[in-house]
């Protein structure tokens, strides 16, 4: 039985075909060219969302930005009124006492003397009115990151926890420097070692030597100072304790006990405004081994422990400060 083959049907498509194939093609052209019908033209609909949300967020940034530079000068200009409205008022204690002197005979010279200081502190005030205030927390920020890296050198090289501060040298030009050496029983290296970084010295002089914090601080500490930093431990104890809370407050109170016999002073902390005092060369720690390496002219060896419930409610820490004799170095 012979199938039969119709040209018309095995040859090429029909009319219907045809159109139906147009229309159908038609209809793909449109799908892809509308990002609603989820076709290839939805990427450019989601970029485009995705500008429109970044541009949003840096907008907000902007805002925030230009708010927290608001919120700065404000801060800075009420800190300054603070410090005018005080200086004010001096002056009108010290007018109300000069007008008293003028008015009471009597009582001139005391009030006269009341009110010269009055005037005198006012003007003080005034002018001595600082430009620019900076938080305790952006120091604190700065100072932790190089708390961090000394703490990721000493655990990186295998470093020993001693902490050494030794004194300027008169044979070189070298400023105190921060001596981590590599073992416990370690031995302290020249000064041209110590003028380095990393100390490669033979044996137990291995380790590495910073500018410590509290060296630029004690400079500027002395130069307040109407005298010098004092020679013997218990005065100097006491001038670095000022220093820390009164001249650079920071520490809101410091309590010392000094042992000349055994070489040692302890400091308790309270109120830090630098955070933990027991990380690597912090300001209070530095400040007070640097000024005692200075004072006595000896390496200072430091140790720094939160305070136990025992050792009294007010300290946070113990900072102890033990320095070498003659014979040690």
């Amino acid at each position: 039985m012979s199938r039969r083959t119709d040209s018309q049907n095995s040859g090429a498509p029909n009319s219907d075909s045809r159109d139906t194939g147009s229309a159908r093609s038609a209809s793909d052209d449109a799908e892809a060219a509308d990002p609603a019908s989820g076709g290839p033209g939805r990427p450019n609909a989601e970029s485009d969302g995705d500008a429109t949300a970044v541009e949003e967020l840096r907008a907000q940034v902007a805002v925030l930005e230009e708010e927290n530079d608001r919120l700065r000068r404000e801060y800075a200009r009420s800190k300054r009124a603070r410090h005018r409205q005080t200086a004010l008022g001096l002056f009108a204690v010290g007018l109300v006492a000069v007008v008293g002197g003028l008015a009471l005979p009597a009582s001139r010279d005391v009030l006269f003397a009341l009110g010269g200081t009055g005037l005198f502190a006012g003007v003080l005030t005034y002018y001595l009115t600082p430009e620019q205030f900076l938080p305790a927390s952006v120091g604190e920020s700065v100072y932790s990151s190089l708390a961090e890296t000394g703490a990721s050198i000493r655990a990186e090289l295998g470093l020993a926890d001693a902490t050494v501060y030794v004194p300027q040298s008169e044979r070189t030009t070298r400023d105190e420097r921060v001596f981590v050496p590599q073992r416990d029983d370690y031995e302290l290296p020249d000064d041209d070692a110590l003028a380095r970084t990393f100390v490669t010295a033979e044996g137990r002089r291995r380790g590495v030597a910073f500018e410590p914090v509290g060296e630029s601080l004690v400079s500027e500490f002395e130069h307040a100072l109407s005298g010098s930093l004092a020679g013997d431990p218990e005065t100097l104890a006491d001038q670095l304790a000022d220093g820390v809370v009164q001249q650079f407050e920071l520490a809101r109170g410091l309590d010392s006990d000094v042992d000349p016999g055994e070489r040692r002073v302890t400091v308790g902390v309270a109120g830090s405004a630098f955070g933990r005092v027991d990380r690597f060369d912090h300001p209070i720690q530095s400040f007070l081994a640097v000024g005692l390496a200075r004072g006595l002219g000896r390496p200072v060896e430091v140790e720094t422990v939160r305070a136990s419930d025992g050792d009294g409610d007010d300290y946070e820490y113990l900072v102890t400060c033990r320095w070498q004799s003659t014979d040690e170095t």
